[in-house]
């Protein structure tokens, strides 16, 4: 639950190509190489609770660009496909040659294995799942265990190492994987066949401290207030003098938190612009103004588009169609009024991370789940340059950096509330009469949620008007109308997400004021699926 939970103490990540890296001040780095595993993200965040300054890139990323980042160390990631594959990532093998620490995870053991005369083969068994590792040689990597020791880890592999490249040496072994564990001491090269960074290795963490800080001496000393200052440094050093900045803000948190930095950096010449896009909840269009003008001292223009949207949205229904919309039309209002302004070069978002890794293929052959108005909705040619300080955070990091800047509680753990708006939570054609039948949905969920004393401790809660009508009966009238599921949510940084388990009376109050108050709802149902396999949001 999210009030409960102390938030990670550090942040970092792979900040946008307008932030060179020779900007940044001098200081350890942690370089997560990518090869397309599920779990890389979960690394780094793993890295960062640990106070590690870390960026992830690709793993096919040039050693000129590698040996600019100076690692002080390399984590390769895991990875679906085999180290035989003709098209499998690979990264360049001079990686090993830089003379610093490098840590191989289950795709990337094997690589570093293959890549340094060691063997390689398909497994007979295939091994997913918990298993049991025991630790031949309690040193280096596994220093925080004695000899003999048994623990549980997670493992997800077809192939396996069977040949150990020269210098290496066993640590530890599974029933399966005799050489689960491997190193070569001697050049600090480690590698494991067992995934460290999930929850389901109880021990990852005492086996990644000991390649971060045991092993490769890195420091804990990555902040929230060393993110903050360094920010507004590079926004200070991008933006020229006479210069501006053009800010979407929606009044939620990432692009709150993003505009306040940036307000720390340039002052007015941040010109921040709220849209009224028509598919606002109740009261969202006076609440926000408020808060961004009165609380944060934001320099603001409001614009009411509301009938823009709508007849652009007229007769959509294709989620990704109803997305790409939106973002298009933001994109021509903010262009619209850069127009009007002297000096606007920039167009500052609150993109996130799990907005760019759910948008955009970054790994080459990964799937793009939905498009982000603010990431994939994006046309093609802008006139404005992108600034997106927090593009590499998750959300749980934002509100941190928030935290440090002093900005109020009611802003900071706001829920969040997508671009696209009502849009995408008004399932098949956006209408203003479906519009306010949602809104009416979604005010008496937030009402009872927060009557309850959950709202700080549900990630997101809101109302999904489906296009399913139903036969219910009201007094003694027959009716036909359409149904409503209730949304609620609890997670740490969007990636990952469980139903809420609410209190039944609470599921009640709701669903019994929905059917009774709102005109042209007459059933109610509560979503329990959890990300994955489902999204957040429906569509």
């Amino acid at each position: 639950m999210r009030q409960k939970r102390l938030l990670p103490r550090v942040l970092c990540g792979r900040f946008l190509a307008w932030y060179p890296a020779s900007t940044m001040s001098d200081r350890q780095v942690l370089l997560v190489l990518d090869f397309g595993s599920q779990y890389t993200q979960l690394i780094a965040r793993r890295v960062r609770e640990s106070e590690v300054y870390c960026e992830i890139h690709p793993a096919t990323i040039s050693m000129e660009k590698i040996r600019a980042i100076k690692p002080s160390a390399i984590i390769l990631s895991g990875g679906p496909q085999s180290v035989y594959d003709d098209d499998s990532p690979k990264s360049d093998p001079q990686v090993f040659e830089m003379g610093i620490p490098v840590l191989g995870i289950c795709y990337g053991e094997q690589l570093m294995a293959h890549q340094l005369g060691g063997t390689v083969e398909p497994s007979d068994e295939r091994e997913y799942g918990a298993a049991t590792l025991t630790i031949d040689k309690a040193s280096g990597l596994l220093g925080r265990f004695k000899d003999g020791e048994e623990t549980l880890v997670w493992m997800s592999h077809g192939d396996k190492l069977t040949g150990l490249p020269k210098g290496f040496k066993s640590l530890a072994h599974s029933e399966n994987a005799p050489l689960c564990a491997i190193a070569d001491e001697s050049r600090q090269f480690y590698g494991i066949q067992f995934h460290p960074e999930v929850a389901h290795t109880p021990r990852g963490m005492d086996i990644l401290g000991a390649f971060l800080f045991d092993v490769a001496g890195l420091k804990a000393n990555w902040t929230a207030g060393l993110f903050v200052e360094e920010t507004i440094e590079r926004i200070q050093s991008e933006v020229g003098p006479d210069e501006r900045v053009l800010c979407a803000l929606s009044g939620g948190v990432d692009s709150a938190v993003a505009a306040m930095l940036a307000h720390k950096a340039l002052g007015d010449r941040l010109v921040c612009v709220f849209v009224d896009n028509g598919v606002l909840r109740n009261g969202e269009w006076e609440r926000v103004q408020h808060a961004m003008r009165e609380d944060l001292g934001l320099n603001l223009i409001a614009i009411d588009a509301k009938q823009r949207f709508i007849d652009a949205l007229a007769g959509m229904t294709d989620p990704e169609t109803k997305r790409k919309t939106i973002g298009r039309l933001f994109i021509e209002i903010f262009e619209e009024e850069s127009n009007k302004l002297e000096g606007i070069k920039y167009l500052l978002q609150g993109t996130l991370y799990p907005d760019v890794i759910e948008s955009v293929s970054v790994k080459g052959k990964s799937a793009v789940i939905k498009t982000h108005h603010n990431v994939g909705g994006l046309p093609d040619h802008m006139k404005l340059k992108l600034i997106e300080p927090l593009r590499e955070l998750f959300k749980d990091e934002v509100r941190r950096v928030g935290e440090s800047m002093g900005m109020p509680h009611d802003v900071i753990w706001r829920q969040p509330f997508p671009g696209p708006g009502l849009a995408i939570r008004c399932l098949g054609e956006v209408t203003a009469e479906r519009l306010a039948t949602l809104r009416g949905a979604e005010a008496i969920v937030d009402e009872e949620i927060r009557r309850a004393g959950l709202y700080d401790e549900i990630w997101q809660a809101f109302a999904v008007l489906l296009p399913v009508r139903s036969v219910g009966v009201m007094g003694d009238d027959r009716t036909y109308e359409e149904a409503c599921a209730i949304r609620c949510v609890e997670s740490t940084d969007a990636m990952t997400a469980n139903f809420a388990r609410l209190p039944y009376d609470v599921l009640e109050r709701m669903s019994s004021r929905i059917i009774n108050e709102v005109k042209g709802i007459n059933r109610v149902a509560y979503d329990i699926s959890s990300k994955p396999p489902a999204t957040i949001e429906w569509e």
